[in-house]
């Protein structure tokens, strides 16, 4: 049997993530900070590292720097350990000029280093979504299986099928057919696979496990450049494709609104998503920051991280990120605030406007990125559902006020439906 050892995992560093903007005007997909004081990406590498895969590269393109500066900062193995976490960056070479034209291009324009490391399996890995995976089980039942490849499935809602890839699975696990989003009633009934009324389906949760020589050579005989689209609905009628269900908690942080739910969830006493594991926990960066000072606050499901300065504030089912200042006055609700990546030795800006949250602001249903300077008596408010506008120093997103990292926003400012 083979072991974990025998793993390559391959996280896709993401491309423009439009869906996510202005989160990522400045960041990659992955970069983007998660619970106050994660970022995305931290994610699928602790799943590998509580998985003992310990042979990570990720592949990076768009918005990189802050990506490759937190990848460098954190995951620094001893010199007595033989696994690395490794950035594979797009480059121009004798072959190939070209970007990444897609996941399965960026696979393929890697092939050389991939079969540098001798791995004899391949995993496939987005860098965007948040859950707590057991890599090892999956590896195990696809070996167990005698497949070539396998997917991790979800059970899913009719709901959630167009913005999914569906799978049909027969005996032994096999998977016999593949639709990608499929919007149609009917070709939604077709791939019924289970009892379950509310989650009938079962979806492609886009992590996949190769054999790296069956990997290699469906790269070299198709000329496509993704995944999901192309890549495994052809391999399913060459291959021995077999299907890895997953029921733990997981969410495609694909868009403002699903980054929002997952933040806030995280405030719960009984998070769908716990970062408390201390069996399998999550790794980031160490800040070696003071403990948070709260100054008169009355806080209620409130995710507090690190460092903060939170003076006689009202804040509620809110998540706060390091270094974050909330002045006296302020009542926040609903709202995810990213903190600051520095504290400020003096107030120097254009309008004298500090870093976070100033006095009397009212502010609900919002995302406030990193060093952002919201003066006092601001007020925000949420839009209705599907709202999208876009302003010289903030966005709406399906009626969520996003405020971009390093943003000023004046006092007296009112952000707020007509």
């Amino acid at each position: 049997m083979p072991s974990t050892k025998d793993i390559l995992a391959v996280i896709m560093g993401g491309g423009q993530g439009t869906r996510l903007f202005p989160l990522t005007k400045v960041r990659a997909k992955p970069a983007v900070p998660i619970g106050g004081k994660y970022r995305l990406i931290d994610i699928p590498i602790s799943n590998c590292i509580n998985s003992n895969i310990n042979r990570i590269a990720l592949l990076t393109q768009f918005n990189s720097v802050s990506l490759h500066r937190h990848i460098t900062r954190t995951y620094n193995f001893d010199p007595f350990h033989r696994g690395w976490v490794q950035i594979w960056a797009a480059e121009q070479t004798i072959l190939n000029d070209s970007w990444y034209q897609g996941t399965a291009d960026a696979v393929r324009q890697q092939m050389f280093e991939i079969h540098s490391t001798k791995a004899d399996y391949t995993l496939i890995l987005a860098g965007d979504h948040l859950y707590r995976m057991d890599y090892e089980q999956m590896a195990h039942h696809m070996w167990e299986a005698g497949g070539d490849i396998s997917i991790a499935l979800q059970p899913v809602s009719m709901e959630d099928a167009p913005r999914l890839g569906i799978l049909k699975r027969g005996e032994d696990h096999l998977v016999t057919d593949f639709v990608e989003k499929p919007k149609d009633p009917e070709v939604q009934k077709s791939f019924i696979s289970r009892e379950d009324p509310d989650l009938p389906l079962l979806g492609s949760m886009g992590i996949y496990l190769f054999k790296t020589t069956v990997l290699n050579d469906l790269l070299r005989e198709l000329d496509v450049v993704d995944f999901g689209k192309e890549v495994i609905p052809h391999a399913i009628h060459t291959h021995k494709v077999v299907g890895y269900d997953f029921e733990g908690y997981w969410e495609d942080i694909g868009t403002i609104r699903s980054f929002y739910k997952a933040n806030l969830d995280l405030t719960l006493p009984s998070p769908p998503f716990n970062f408390y594991d201390v069996t399998h926990p999550i790794y980031t960066h160490a800040r070696f920051l003071p403990g948070s000072i709260i100054s008169g606050a009355t806080l209620e499901s409130v995710s507090l991280s690190d460092g903060c300065y939170i003076g006689k504030a009202d804040i509620y089912r809110s998540v706060i990120g390091l270094r974050c200042r909330v002045q006296d006055g302020s009542v926040i609700k609903n709202t995810i605030i990213m903190g600051a990546d520095y504290y400020e030795e003096r107030e120097i800006n254009s309008k004298g406007i500090p870093i976070g949250i100033g006095k009397n602001c009212q502010i609900n249903g919002a995302i406030i990125d990193k060093n952002a300077r919201i003066g006092s008596n601001v007020v925000i408010n949420p839009f209705p559902l599907g709202t999208e506008q876009d302003h010289d120093n903030w966005s709406i997103r399906d009626g969520i006020v996003v405020v971009p990292k390093s943003v000023i926003i004046p006092d007296g400012t009112v952000i707020s439906p007509p």
